[in-house]
């Protein structure tokens, strides 16, 4: 006996709804006869919403039997549900993961040998050059962010709107391969202050703020990181200096 499934969801001209969307898809997938009502007024999902007592569509019938909405269906169907936390990391490592690739890429495109230190050099300036735009997609929202634990943007706050900047400006050198004379400063300025106060405010002050390291909107705890971003930082400007400068 074939399943049927009945879904009610809102779709207008101004507003499809996503989850709406993704119900049928669960359902068509799962070899349902689907019965697709689409709701293309707001008086109609209105008036459904009343008929069945909710307060949100989508809404799908499975044997004359109300499942509920698309999280439900998906508990109906055996799925297993995420928690957003477990997503919340997902930006972060994308971002690592892909200038790790762009890495490799440029170096075999350049037909270079991948040595550690080409690798590493390139790794950490795209991951700067792409950490510093993320910021700036929002940059209000990282200010905001910002100035609730860096040090010297509470002194001076002109600091946080530039350090996106300079993080961009310093990866594209590194890149590069040139001006190191204002790259390695860079680095070591900002990747320094930025570890101290991290460290100040997760394990001195003992505070709870969200990373701006991926940008001002993101769920992203201020801890590992955000050090993590700062500490290679003043690490690569540290080992550049030592090699290309002063040895």
């Amino acid at each position: 006996m074939k399943k049927s499934a009945i879904l009610y969801r809102m779709e207008t001209s101004e507003h499809i709804c996503p989850f709406g969307l993704r119900a049928k898809d669960l359902l068509l997938r799962h070899g349902y006869d689907l019965d697709d009502r689409v709701l293309s007024t707001k008086e109609e999902s209105e008036n459904l919403k009343q008929n069945l007592g909710v307060k949100t569509t989508p809404q799908v019938v499975i044997n004359d039997e109300r499942v509920g909405g698309f999280e439900e269906l998906q508990k109906y169907l055996g799925k297993k549900i995420y928690s957003n936390n477990l997503f919340r990391y997902f930006p972060v490592i994308a971002l690592f993961s892909i200038a790790a690739l762009l890495s490799a890429g440029l170096l075999y495109h350049l037909e270079q040998e991948i040595n550690m230190r080409e690798f590493t050099t390139l790794f950490v300036g795209l991951s700067m050059a792409l950490l510093g735009l993320l910021k700036l997609q929002d940059l209000g929202s990282f200010v905001n962010g910002f100035l609730a634990y860096d040090l010297l943007a509470k002194r001076y706050v002109p600091y946080a709107f530039v350090y996106p900047f300079a993080e961009v400006l310093a990866g594209i050198l590194m890149v590069s391969g040139i001006f190191s004379f204002i790259s390695i400063p860079i680095m070591i300025f900002i990747g320094g202050i930025g570890g101290i106060s991290v460290v100040k405010a997760v394990y001195v002050d003992k505070r709870e703020l969200k990373c701006a390291c991926v940008g001002g909107n993101n769920n992203v705890p201020l801890a590992f990181v955000s050090f993590s971003e700062n500490a290679i930082m003043f690490a690569m400007g540290c080992f550049l200096l030592f090699v290309d400068v002063i040895h």
